[in-house]
């Protein structure tokens, strides 16, 4: 693995929704293969907006998007980015359409071109490997909050991207699935941009903490990670630490 290679290269983007004011203000931002990064700020910061802007659904209004070595202007170019790079959204209602779990997993590789039998075999295993064993004929809508998060996931990984964007994976969850999710994060063999108002879990499974301000993505250089895996932030994002019991 290259470590020194640049996946997405964000130059001076810029971006306002109509009528609003602007929400990213000249922002650079630089992620390479192997990085595992969080990203924690107040709502309306950008963090959103920023994946979506990586993945083609929004267009900025200045600046350059160079993904895998390639610009990215045009909805052709994003075509390819789409097919390497997986989006989880914040609202797992907005990622699973179909009336079972085994195809709405299955519909990624299908529509990568896999063979139905292939697709189903890889929708069969990443379900697996998310201990989603005996979903596959669920039905999706009848799933709770922490199944659906799970399954959504098990869309976006289906796909075999290089790249996760995950945006608030851990919202609604209980204890139990959100330490899954943890357990999954550690051990997937993926670069990773996360978004989370979770401090605590960032904390366990990212290499670095960035913020975001006045439209601009920081690295909060007061981050300071302590033996028994917990953290402070002393810096520009208060925050509050879950209780555990002991």
């Amino acid at each position: 693995m290259n470590k020194n290679e640049r996946l997405i290269n964000l130059e001076g983007i810029s971006f306002s929704y109509p009528g609003e004011p602007q929400v990213l203000a000249n922002l650079d931002f630089h992620f390479h293969r192997g990085d595992r990064i969080g990203l924690l700020a107040p709502n309306g910061s950008g963090k959103t907006t920023l994946l979506h802007l990586i993945m083609g659904l929004l267009k900025p209004s200045a600046g350059r998007i160079e993904i895998f070595g390639k610009s990215a202007k045009d909805e052709k170019d994003f075509r390819d980015v789409r097919r390497r790079i997986g989006l989880l959204f914040q609202d797992a209602d907005d990622q699973l359409f179909s009336p079972t779990v085994l195809e709405d997993v299955a519909f990624g590789p299908l529509n990568l071109g896999k063979p139905k039998n292939e697709a189903i075999q890889i929708a069969q295993k990443t379900l697996a490997f998310l201990g989603l064993n005996g979903f596959e004929d669920r039905i999706t809508f009848k799933l709770s909050g922490g199944e659906k998060r799970l399954v959504s996931l098990a869309t976006v990984l289906a796909m075999e991207p290089e790249i996760l964007l995950l945006d608030e994976p851990v919202n609604g969850l209980d204890i139990k699935t959100k330490a899954k999710l943890k357990e999954i994060m550690s051990g997937i063999n993926l670069s990773y941009l996360l978004i989370s108002h979770d401090f605590d879990f960032l904390a366990d499974i990212v290499d670095a903490i960035y913020t975001m301000a006045d439209g601009k993505i920081l690295l909060d250089k007061e981050l300071r990670l302590h033996e028994h895996v917990h953290a402070h932030e002393h810096g520009v994002y208060p925050h509050r630490h879950e209780k555990t019991e002991d």
